[in-house]
């Protein structure tokens, strides 16, 4: 791991990510205690609560305070990331016998990876069961456009994704972490990622990108899990893990994003026509070229799909070819003892 600036400490040391994640809190509980009869909205609340009610119901609408709420989730996804790996992925690995250096880091990046992104699958789909959208019903992608409030916990969730994949973007382009083979088809599908965050959020596409969130998150979750099975070498569980895995890959990341697409494609003329203009005012951002900003980039995300479904199909390959027992993350690299 390379040596990062004592401004950047925080991204590696869970301490120092506690502690600056703690004083906003504590700010935030004096004002509450002191100010309560000055009838004044606490402006420490939006770094770490989500803002912006609307006054008529319990929905939010987007507020320039979000980029306050993702950056101190930034610093949140840092501290969780790294207390995950040195508190509960060091431990395991040590003690079902990993021993060198560089398999209890990869560990420790995939034992997070399990936690992380089950939470997050999980979380989707809770909250896609709550829209209209339940279970991939693309039409209302588009029906009732714009979406211009939101579910407080759809917000929060949203914003939530915005500042793990911001963090983890931020991991990748310091070199945080040691790259491997795919470094960089990983940036490119974090670039191509946070584009399509940060253009639905703005522009009112929620409800798909919810639906594309989860398509990715939950076959992600069962990825890392394949792979922890593999680093402890428990040769039942990373086959059965490992076919399992594939049938959720394929599912997901495949089919339900084809759908997706297919959604794209054929359904975005089922916008209302009175939003079917460019009203920022009003939360509308329809446009010609729309509809390919975002069918363009979930395009690229599912080429990129494939080719990790490719060397997917890779290792089972060699596996036929060899023992079962002997496979290994083809996206490796050379674990040696020269890893900090």
């Amino acid at each position: 791991m390379r040596t990062v600036s004592p401004w950047l400490r925080w991204v590696v040391d869970p301490v120092v990510a506690f502690k600056l994640l703690l004083f906003p809190v504590i700010l935030y509980l004096i004002w509450e205690l002191l100010a309560p009869g000055f009838g004044l909205t606490n402006p420490f609340g939006t770094l770490f609560l989500i803002s912006n009610k609307v006054p008529t119901s319990d929905r939010h609408a987007k507020s320039w305070f979000d980029l306050l709420f993702i950056a101190y989730y930034v610093v949140f996804s840092a501290c969780f990331r790294q207390t995950v790996i040195v508190s509960l992925c060091r431990p395991v690995a040590k003690y079902f016998g990993i021993k060198k250096e560089a398999k209890l880091v990869r560990f420790g990046e995939q034992g997070y990876a399990v936690v992380y992104f089950a939470l997050f699958g999980a979380w989707g789909y809770r909250v896609m069961s709550q829209l209209p959208t339940w279970w991939y019903r693309t039409e209302y992608f588009w029906l009732d456009y714009p979406h211009r409030d939101m579910k407080p916990e759809l917000k929060r969730y949203y914003l939530m994704q915005t500042a793990h994949w911001t963090h983890e973007f931020l991991i990748l382009v310091l070199r945080l972490e040691r790259p491997r083979s795919d470094y960089y088809e990983f940036i490119a599908h974090h670039i191509v990622t946070l584009w399509l965050v940060g253009w639905s959020y703005t522009l009112n596409f929620t409800l798909i990108g919810n639906a594309v969130f989860l398509s990715m998150d939950i076959p992600d979750a069962f990825f890392a899990f394949s792979k922890v099975m593999n680093y402890l070498e428990f040769k039942r569980a990373k086959v059965v893990s490992l076919a399992i895995f594939i049938y959720v890959w394929t599912y997901f990341r495949h089919y339900l994003s084809l759908v997706i697409l297919w959604s794209v494609w054929t359904e975005f003329e089922l916008i209302p026509a009175h939003a079917q203009r460019w009203g920022p005012a009003d939360g509308t951002y329809f446009v010609w070229w729309m509809k390919y900003q975002i069918f363009t980039p979930l395009a690229l995300l599912q080429c990129l799909n494939l080719f990790w479904y490719y060397l997917i199909w890779r290792i089972i390959f060699r596996a036929a070819m060899t023992s079962l027992a002997d496979v290994d993350d083809d996206r490796s690299d050379d674990e040696g003892e020269g890893v900090d």
